[in-house]
């Protein structure tokens, strides 16, 4: 069994924060990783349902702050409806994801986890007025 560790970053390369999932096959599809990683996520979150949301991708109706997304109000998240927001906004260039040295982009390719790879997600801010 393989483990992956996810971790986001600057486009300057600063590390912000990681975690590792383990027992996985040797291989998966971008969309698998992704799907995963948010499944994760919101599981932790709604383990302890918080007004706030450190995640890979904005929930409805919340709204982006300096260090995650504040929610209206503490609540549980759908995995589902997230996975399907992150796998929009990789289409869309909204972050990127890097495993070794290179980009992945296409939700189909194949990634070999049998190194315990880290994937490095860089998120892209929209610039104000452009």
């Amino acid at each position: 069994m393989s483990a992956v560790t996810f971790r986001d970053e600057t486009a300057t390369g600063t590390s912000l924060a990681g975690f590792q999932v383990t027992g996985l096959p040797s291989t998966m599809t971008v969309r698998e990783l992704i799907r995963l990683r948010v499944r994760e996520e919101v599981a932790r979150h709604n383990a302890r349902p918080a007004s706030r949301f450190n995640g890979l991708v904005q929930p409805d109706d919340a709204e982006a702050d300096l260090n995650g997304y504040h929610l209206p109000r503490a609540r549980r998240l759908d995995w589902e409806r997230q996975a399907d927001i992150a796998e929009r906004a990789f289409l869309r260039n909204g972050f990127f994801v890097l495993t070794g040295d290179r980009q992945v982009d296409d939700l189909d390719e194949v990634v070999d986890l049998t190194g315990d790879p880290d994937l490095v997600f860089i998120k892209l801010i929209p610039l104000v007025g452009g």
